[in-house]
């Protein structure tokens, strides 16, 4: 089956201005498939968001190619209504949420999209009737945005996306402003369009936890992709992921140490619940 989104040997550069260039993506390949939820971590600076911007063309690659639902994305054949295409099928939700709130009303901020893209005003108002439902929103559609909590608004900017009608979200450290609660908004939303709703996700994050939701993860380090496999996977390799400067889940750090220490406990175990259960598991055990 065709992947819904292919990179074949990307590479991206920054001018820095001085007749200089900083190398940032070297020979990145990956395939996603329609209705995959896909994490992509890394260190600061090492392309994550420079990837996120080359899928709906805010970026051009310098060399290598990038399909999207099968076809070719290209800044040299490609015509201006063709990356409006792109743009609606791939959906950018950024880090700060203020940035993409362009209205004083709710209602009329979603709307932003679906008139950018010349949508009858009927299904217009279908459109964000449906967005703001799917987010939680509904009863705010005639606030202000800005009155809003940090992860209210990222749910308003999410709606603003779905009213495009999306077959993929790229979500840009979309957590990362937001506190423990407005996260936990955040991420049940994004779930749920996944899951329920079928849209390919692709969530890019510092937050280990948050990755371990996905179905897989991806790690680039220097430009490069370092790991590609399901979650209880790539969090299992501690060491590798400690000498690329990131950290695991809480609870997959504390059966690394406990194993380290001589307990027979299971490997893989990224989710709370489950690693709660083999402890118990494992101190019930009769001993001799």
């Amino acid at each position: 089956m065709t992947p819904f989104i292919k990179a074949e040997n990307v590479c991206f550069s920054y001018n820095t201005g001085e007749g200089k260039k900083i190398e940032v993506l070297k020979n990145v390949s990956f395939e996603i498939a329609k209705g995959e939820f896909v994490a992509v971590l890394g260190r600061n600076g090492s392309g994550k968001s420079t990837l996120a911007k080359l899928l709906n063309m805010i970026l051009v690659p310098d060399s290598g190619k990038i399909f999207i639902d099968g076809k070719q994305i290209s800044a040299d054949t490609m015509t201006e209504d063709d990356v409006y295409e792109i743009r609606r099928k791939i959906g950018m939700v950024f880090q700060n949420p203020d940035n993409q709130l362009v209205s004083s009303v709710v209602e009329e901020d979603v709307a932003f999209g679906p008139e950018n893209l010349g949508i009858p005003s009927e299904e217009i108002r279908k459109r964000v009737d449906d967005a703001l439902d799917e987010v939680g929103m509904s009863e705010y559609a005639r606030h202000s945005p800005h009155l809003l909590s940090g992860g209210q608004k990222q749910r308003i900017a999410i709606a603003g996306i779905i009213a495009m009608s999306p077959s993929c979200i790229v979500f840009d450290e979309a957590t990362a402003m937001l506190d423990p609660s407005g996260r936990k908004e955040v991420m049940a939303t994004i779930e749920r369009l996944n899951k329920e709703k079928g849209i390919t996700v692709i969530h890019i994050t510092h937050n280990m936890s948050e990755a371990a939701m996905a179905d897989r993860v991806i790690v680039i380090d220097g430009g490069r992709v370092a790991m590609s496999d399901v979650p209880e996977a790539v969090f299992s390799d501690v060491g590798k992921l400690r000498s690329i400067g990131l950290d695991v889940p809480q609870i997959t750090e504390l059966f690394y140490e406990l194993k380290k220490a001589g307990l027979d406990l299971p490997d893989r175990i990224i989710d709370a619940g489950k690693g709660e259960d083999a402890l118990l598991s494992f101190f019930e055990k009769p001993r001799n």
